[in-house]
């Protein structure tokens, strides 16, 4: 269990360090694919391609946290997640036709879910105009006391939702994969299909409009 931001690393706190805290409290259920789980994938995938269902059904046990882990970040709200969680898998079995093993399949699934978790916000994006972010009616709602003493790793993330969700679906996506996920840009450009060269200027670009952002809502980005 991830202990609570001290108290002093209040509102005051900048996002980055917001950031890093909730990737940390993250990363203890993370782990890259193990040789075992590559080879029963792999048996389980050439079952699944001749139509048997248990084997896609084991698939979908063995890598529903993962995704599911994923897909939290694109939505907090536990019936939207589930339903994306399940648009995954679903995307993933009318396409196992197109799947290469060159990789492993949870990195393909990785890549399919973000996918997913954009094609969401995008459509959200479309259907509602976003309230503008205060963090001082943040502090209200959840403190009472004007002054927010100490963050839990859930209220961290909550932050931290609230805030990029307040920028476009590209701005939010990279960010999220570069400083949340802790992605390099090889990575991010892998799980979004952008060239290389677009994710630097797209980081740039969503790092300073974020800067404008918070400006506004009384808090900073420092790196």
């Amino acid at each position: 269990m991830c202990p609570p931001i001290s108290a002093g690393v209040a509102v005051r706190a900048t996002i980055a360090q917001i950031a890093r805290f909730v990737m940390l409290a993250m990363q203890a259920g993370r782990s890259d694919p193990s040789a075992a789980s590559t080879s029963a994938d792999a048996d389980d995938l050439r079952l699944a391609g001749q139509g048997d269902g248990d084997a896609y059904r084991r698939l979908i046990e063995r890598h529903q946290e993962h995704v599911s882990r994923i897909l939290w970040r694109f939505s907090r709200d536990r019936g939207v997640h589930e339903e994306l969680v399940q648009d995954v898998f679903v995307e993933s079995y009318l396409s196992l036709n197109r799947y290469r093993a060159e990789a492993p399949f949870e990195h393909w699934l990785t890549r399919i879910a973000t996918r997913v978790g954009y094609r969401y916000w995008k459509e959200k994006a479309r259907r509602q105009r976003m309230e503008p972010f205060d963090v001082r009616e943040w502090e209200k709602a959840t403190d009472g006391d004007g002054v927010l003493q100490s963050l839990e790793p859930d209220q961290a993330a909550e932050l931290l939702h609230r805030v990029f969700e307040q920028l476009s679906p590209r701005d939010r996506l990279v960010l999220t994969l570069r400083y949340l996920e802790q992605c390099d840009v090889v990575e991010t450009a892998r799980r979004t299909g952008w060239s290389k060269t677009m994710v630097k200027v797209q980081t740039m670009r969503a790092r300073k409009r974020l800067q404008k952002l918070l400006e506004r809502s009384g808090l900073e980005w420092n790196q």
